[in-house]
């Protein structure tokens, strides 16, 4: 779990969490890491990456940090840092086999890659690609704001979902290199407006969802595993009807047996229940608040029973059961108090080599 702040308080803990009775405990906390907005770790649980920002969303490009997971002592080491050649670097993504790191810059509108080296370290950035253009909301979408970027199932292309041009940039991965180029099909659109933040993809392999920050929606797309085509399908809100005030979302995951999708609603504060039913189409739940202002993260654990969200303006995460049948979200717990909680990671017991 990170902590997005500065000084003394930016960091990343570790805690054990009590599937019985949602509980966590706080087992480690790394040296101070200037605003880890967004990390990541390797499958093996090796080796950690996270957003290194002395000053987040400023004038200077900003960093990535390459550490190894030493879990048993609870400590990170520090490998290497590599600039972002960007600023609000908000995002990042391991491919399969940890070959590649993939990062996205808000602010700046960009995506890059990087090599992973034999030792865990990072190469110099392989690929850079500055997106350009904007969209309908003037306020938000005078130019280019990379949100995530995000390998698809096959570990062949990786899809950036842009604020600012209401695009889903699609690009080919060579997890041996770690460069990424644009796909056959450059992008896709998402309803004018909508301000696509993140993205998630059904277990399944067929399907991929995202979820739009200023339009309060999730749009859903098939997907061609072969060509890495998107097919637009449709766009449901995430919020009740009746709601009349201000919310932007955040988040969106989907439950490993694929039977259920979750959406975070900053503002209404709550949390968007769906059915995922035949072809992938989306059936409303319900809402289930999320027990702090501005949840901005979530976390499923591997077998599907509890969901995690992390409220960054609230400093709190809160634990939930999920229904497996209903798929309804029951609190857990006492909620944990922390400091600006940005991201989460459940790491589940890795596979034996």
């Amino acid at each position: 779990m990170s902590s997005f702040a500065g000084g003394a308080d930016g960091v990343i803990r570790g805690f054990s969490l009590d599937p019985a009775t949602g509980e966590l405990e706080q087992l480690y906390q790394s040296d101070p890491i200037p605003h880890p907005f967004f990390f990541n770790v390797t499958p093996d649980h090796g080796f950690l990456y996270t957003i290194h920002a002395e000053s987040f969303g400023g004038p200077q490009d900003e960093q990535i940090a390459a550490y190894r997971f030493e879990k048993d002592a609870g400590t990170l080491r520090l490998l290497n840092r590599q600039t972002t050649r960007g600023s609000a670097s908000c995002f990042v993504e391991i491919d399969a086999e940890a070959g590649a790191v993939l990062v996205a810059n808000y602010a700046t509108g960009s995506v890059v890659s990087y090599q992973i080296k034999d030792d865990g370290s990072l190469s110099p950035p392989v690929s850079f690609v500055q997106h350009a253009g904007s969209s309908v909301n003037e306020a938000r979408q005078s130019g280019p704001h990379a949100h995530c970027f995000v390998i698809g199932p096959n570990n062949r292309f990786a899809y950036a979902a842009d604020l600012g041009l209401d695009q889903i940039l699609c690009y080919a991965l060579d997890a041996s290199t770690g460069t990424v180029t644009p796909n056959v099909q450059p992008f896709v659109r998402t309803p004018p407006g909508s301000g696509p933040r993140h993205l998630t993809f059904h277990p399944g392999g067929r399907t991929m969802y995202v979820i739009n920050e200023l339009l309060n929606s999730v749009t859903r797309f098939d997907f061609e595993e072969d060509s890495g085509i998107l097919i637009e399908r449709e766009t449901i809100s995430t919020l009740p009807d009746d709601f009349a005030g201000e919310s932007y979302c955040a988040d969106v995951k989907i439950t490993p047996d694929g039977k259920f999708l979750y959406g975070t609603n900053r503002g209404h504060d709550s949390i968007a229940m769906y059915r995922i039913a035949e072809k992938g189409a989306l059936r409303l739940i319900g809402f289930e608040p999320s027990l702090g202002e501005g949840p901005q993260n979530l976390a499923i654990t591997a077998d599907g029973r509890l969901l995690l969200c992390a409220n960054m303006p609230g400093n709190r995460v809160t634990v939930f059961r999920i229904d497996p049948q209903s798929g309804d979200l029951t609190p857990l717990g006492t909620p944990l108090e922390v400091t600006s909680p940005s991201c989460l990671r459940i790491l589940e017991e890795p596979p034996s080599p």
